[in-house]
């Protein structure tokens, strides 16, 4: 895992806000949000239960799968072309991942 993505990981699960290149983590009143390269590819919603979302917002690439495998309950991975969340098949569409509490 590449420093920077611990980090914005660290930031991110903690709310605090974050910048360092192309990852950035933002801190609204009700939810905490993960960009790279200014998209926004995963919500920490601050409601009672912590719902985590995440998206590849049309970027199937390794930094953006990097980014969000470190996340908690993610693995992302890609055999013959084709992408998996968690060993389903997943379009990188926006998906609300876990619940947890932090």
């Amino acid at each position: 895992m590449k420093k920077i993505t611990q980090q914005a990981v660290n930031k991110f699960l903690n709310a605090e806000t974050f910048k360092s290149k192309n990852t950035s983590v933002e801190v609204l009143p009700n939810v905490t949000i993960l960009k790279l390269h200014g998209n926004a590819i995963a919500y920490r919603y601050n409601d009672p239960e912590k719902t985590l979302s995440i998206t590849t917002c049309g970027w199937n690439t390794n930094t953006t799968r990097e980014r969000l495998n470190s996340l908690p309950d993610v693995s992302i991975t890609v055999k013959k072309g084709i992408q998996y969340l968690n060993g389903k098949e997943w379009d990188g569409d926006y998906i609300d991942v876990c619940k947890f509490n932090k």
